[in-house]
């Protein structure tokens, strides 16, 4: 009687097939798209580039009278992304989406990553100081243990 063989790696078949990207208009975030688009082309993998938009502006949390930007934020990002995939249509191709989801940075990209089944996230390094008390998102994305993530400076 024959054992059989488990199956063998098939390459360009076991990469991750739906990359999550946080954005947030940050260079880091930009740069962290730009990591995840060459990643996502190179794994024929879909591409969901996602902003969280805060439930309220923090200054409107005091009462102060502070303008929606979120929505704004959010139509920016996408002509951005709009862009630079024509930039280079016919060079290279990637498959991407844009989603929204509402609430903190870290609770957001968690929805996201589960609701869009997520294989890999990928995010920017934190450019705030107060992560180094508090933790940055990047930091409580690895810390789940819920999905490859990587951080791009």
């Amino acid at each position: 009687m024959s054992e059989q063989q488990p199956p063998g790696f098939e390459r360009g078949t076991d990469g991750p097939k739906v990359i999550v990207v946080g954005l947030d208009g940050s260079d880091s975030s930009l740069r962290a798209a730009a990591y995840a688009s060459g990643l996502a082309r190179r794994q024929n993998a879909l591409l969901a580039a996602v902003y969280v938009q805060p439930l309220m502006p923090a200054g409107a949390a005091l009462g102060a009278p502070v303008p929606d930007t979120a929505g704004e934020i959010a139509e920016g990002l996408i002509a951005e992304i709009r862009e630079a995939m024509e930039r280079v249509r016919g060079i290279w191709e990637v498959r991407w989406e844009f989603h929204t989801f509402r609430g903190d940075p870290y609770s957001g990209l968690v929805k996201a990553a589960d609701q869009l089944r997520a294989d890999a996230v990928v995010v920017g390094a934190s450019e705030s100081a107060g992560h180094r008390i508090i933790g940055s998102v990047a930091v409580r994305l690895v810390k789940a243990g819920r999905w490859p993530v990587t951080v791009v400076p």
